[in-house]
């Protein structure tokens, strides 16, 4: 069977979504680490059934066409402004219809959590807190933790 590209994949994925299905799918990319790490986790994604908030995980697609999955760092009334965990660059603002799904759940180090999991709030709430001093973090943490992710 030949390969199938990326877009396409995701576009099933998301009529998928559209009909009420919950969809999982492994991480590809590095802009959700150190929270989620590429070829290592998978996220579980659903329709959006109530409003959109900061610290959500969602799956949108930018105007571009390209789909990413980022966290919303903030609302405002012109639209919504996300940013991957391992980003400093806020984008936006986007409209919220652009987001087609939100994160429910992920499958971390083979292991399902949810938002209640102490590292899915620590990620939603300080490490959004967090942006301006990230580099410094991350310096720090490559300094003294081990580099393997596996």
């Amino acid at each position: 069977m030949p390969p199938i590209d990326t877009r396409t994949y995701v576009s099933t994925l998301r009529e998928l979504v559209k009909e009420g299905n919950d969809v999982s799918l492994l991480i590809s990319g590095s802009s959700m680490a150190p929270f989620l790490i590429h070829h290592r986790d998978t996220i579980l994604f659903g329709p959006i059934q109530r409003p959109l908030r900061r610290g959500d995980m969602v799956f949108y697609q930018r105007p571009t066409g390209q789909f990413v999955m980022h966290r919303i760092r903030y609302m405002r009334a012109e639209g919504m402004y996300l940013i991957g965990d391992n980003q400093t660059e806020t984008e936006g603002p986007l409209p919220p219809e652009c987001a087609f799904a939100i994160v429910k759940q992920v499958c971390r180090k083979g292991k399902w959590i949810g938002p209640s999991h102490p590292w899915w709030t620590f990620f939603s709430t300080v490490w959004l807190w967090l942006v301006p001093i990230r580099p410094w973090i991350v310096r720090l943490a490559a300094k003294i933790l081990p580099t393997n992710h596996d």
